[in-house]
């Protein structure tokens, strides 16, 4: 019995320097003493909890689990322990010594290669002037960094971004060289009594069927602006980044000398060239005068090297941009309701009152602060060059008044002393916000660079003219707006609406297939286009298959009609899938191909617009001198550094 009533050995005590030595948070031991380590923890006893023993596994990084145990054990010291670490984490100053500093300096050296990539980087990038890397604060910035560093000079910092050019320009062809079908779209911008003409290119990557950007030019024009000077730009860009064969169409605006260049040099609906006097020369229309032969007539050579017959430059098909035609529709057709006379008066007066107020805001500081004071909000202004800005500025003024109240207007009215708005001409306003709401979003959609295909423009012009219909019900004061509009649309979409291609594009999208309208005419029309140009037999054959085929093979190639049926049944199961994401393709390699080709392009020119506004910020008031080359090289590095790496 004795044996069992001996006592247990005691634990030794630990000394405070071992506690102080092993203890893995030192400001805890009033709380907490260290056992040992199990696994990745730390053994803690708690010494708030003697005679009691009670241990807690802690990790390595981390005291959260003590933490937890204050607050469920001791929650009257949660105040002390709160403090404890909140001690712990402010920073004590440190002292390193002078030969630590000194190792790690030199253990930092950058070499210079890798500081002239840097710094180049660093001004393209962030669109800075050259003469940045002759400043003395930045030549001190870099030598705080980098004692030893060279920094270059401007000359040599102009000579490394045209090196870095090159080698985009190289990787923009080598990457469009990979595709079959290319768009492209161009504008011209004049700033600074000079005038350039930007050219982006778009493709869709066969593997992943994303939606791919490249900014080709932005070359200064010299003189007029003529439909052949146009034309031979463009016609040298395309051949510089050998894509000229591979262009499906080209976007650009409604100005008339890029209409007349499409019109004389580009190629009609059936691939044919176009005359000078832009109707296509059809197939044995001189039949008669050519079976004769017995006459032959002497031309003066240089004549006919002067002669503008349309063959001197090669220009794909045009499109002209859905956004521009719908800021047209928006703006001139809009003005043709004012034949309205009831429609006209309250028009007028509202607009009168809204542009009273806008240029007061404008013109005054002061008039600035009142309406930011009481609003919250700055009204806009619109602006004529830029779409939708009449629109968004009639948004924002009722949406002032939805938030505040109409009261606020007339606030503002009185302190602002311009006429004030009546009932009639607030609902006018309510009412012309909802029907020019489907054109901006409309705008706003086709006017998409990553997500958008020709494929959407006839969808969403049809939907929009539906949305004018359900609109127009209701309306009191805007039904001739409606009418005005309708009008422009059928005026400046009708042609598009019965292009087969386009119909075939909205086709082979898996988002709208033939649900985008109720038209039998219209979708058999798309049906067989799509029938026809999938038996080609370029897009039936891979290219190893049509290098490798004999000329009997390609001769009677069209008689091969397992694989016409082959494509009409992907056609058949692509228009069963109820899925609607573009992987669906995949699935259907003669329908993907022919969705590639025909939606490549872009329903509208946004991507040079917003080309130039990158333009705006590097060619500033400050750099007005800048050389031509050395902006392009700028700007294109800029906006293609997916296809380009400084590091």
């Amino acid at each position: 019995m004795t044996a069992f009533m001996m006592e247990a050995p005691a634990t030794p005590a630990t000394h405070d320097s071992d506690d102080e030595d092993q203890h893995p948070w030192p400001y805890l031991r009033g709380m907490f003493s260290y056992v040992g380590v199990k696994d990745s923890s730390y053994r803690m006893k708690c010494l708030l909890c003697l005679p009691k023993a009670t241990e807690i596994l802690a990790f390595k990084n981390s005291p959260s689990n003590l933490r937890k145990h204050i607050e469920r054990k001791h929650v009257h010291h949660l105040k002390k322990y709160g403090e404890l670490t909140s001690t712990k984490r402010k920073r004590a100053p440190e002292t390193p010594s002078t030969s630590k500093q000194t190792t790690l300096v030199n253990t930092l050296t950058v070499s210079q290669k890798s500081i002239d990539k840097a710094v180049v980087k660093y001004v393209v990038q962030g669109l800075q002037p050259f003469c940045v890397v002759e400043q003395e604060p930045f030549r001190d910035f870099v030598k705080q960094l980098q004692p030893n560093a060279k920094i270059m000079t401007r000359l040599t910092l102009r000579s490394m971004i045209d090196d870095a050019s090159r080698g985009m320009k190289k990787a923009v062809t080598e990457a469009m060289r990979g595709v079959d079908h290319i768009a492209t779209t161009t504008d011209c911008w004049s700033v600074r009594r000079r005038s350039f003409i930007g050219v982006t290119a778009h493709w869709i990557d066969p593997d992943s069927l994303k939606r791919c950007s490249a900014a080709l030019a932005c070359k200064q024009l010299r003189g007029s602006h003529t439909f052949d000077v146009l034309a031979n730009a463009l016609n040298d860009i395309h051949s510089e980044f050998e894509i000229r064969q591979k262009i499906q169409r080209t976007t650009t605006d409604n100005g008339s000398n890029f209409i007349k260049a499409f019109k004389v040099f580009g190629e009609d609906e059936n691939n044919n060239a176009v005359g000078s006097d832009g109707d296509a020369s059809q197939p044995g229309e001189d039949e008669e005068d050519q079976e004769g032969g017995e006459e032959v007539e002497f031309v003066d050579v240089s004549v006919l090297l002067n002669e503008d017959d349309g063959l001197e430059f090669q220009l794909p098909k045009h499109q002209r941009c859905a956004c521009h035609l719908l800021n047209l529709i928006a703006t001139v057709d809009a003005q043709k309701a004012t034949s309205n006379e009831a429609y006209k008066k309250v028009y007028r007066s509202t607009f009168g009152k809204c542009n009273a107020l806008w240029n007061k805001c404008g013109r005054s500081t002061l008039a600035a602060e009142t309406v930011e004071d009481a609003c919250s909000l700055q009204l806009l202004r619109p602006n004529a060059t830029r779409w939708n800005s009449l629109f968004l500025a009639v948004e924002r003024l009722l949406r002032i008044i939805k938030d505040k109240g109409e009261g606020i207007i007339r606030v503002l009215c009185t302190d602002l002393k311009v006429p004030m708005f009546n009932p009639a001409e607030l609902a006018f306003l309510t009412e012309y916000a909802a029907v020019m709401s489907p054109v901006a979003q409309a705008t706003n959609i086709l006017q998409a660079e990553a997500n958008a295909h020709m494929g959407w423009l006839l969808p969403t012009i049809n939907l929009l003219t539906g949305k004018l219909d359900r609109v127009k019900l209701p309306l009191k004061y805007c039904k001739p707006l409606v009418d005005a509009l309708q009008v422009g649309i059928k005026n400046r979409f009708g042609h598009m609406s019965g292009d087969p291609e386009l119909i075939a594009a909205a086709i082979l999208l898996p988002k709208f297939r033939t649900t985008w309208t109720k038209d039998d005419a219209t979708i058999r029309m798309g049906m067989d286009y799509i029938k026809q140009h999938m038996e080609e037999p370029s897009l039936q054959l891979s290219d190893a298959t049509r290098s490798s085929s004999s000329d009997e093979d390609d001769f009677f190639a069209a008689l091969q009609s397992s694989q016409a049926q082959d494509s009409t049944k992907q056609l058949d199961g692509y228009l069963a899938c109820s899925a609607d994401h573009m992987h669906l393709l995949k699935s259907y390699p003669a329908v993907c191909k022919l969705s590639v080709k025909l939606n490549t392009p872009l329903p509208a020119s946004a991507a040079c617009e917003r080309l130039f506004s990158i333009a705006g910020l590097v060619f500033s008031p400050r750099r007005a001198r800048l050389n031509s080359r050395n902006f392009e090289n700028q700007l294109l590095l800029k906006m293609n550094k997916t296809f380009f790496s400084f590091q």
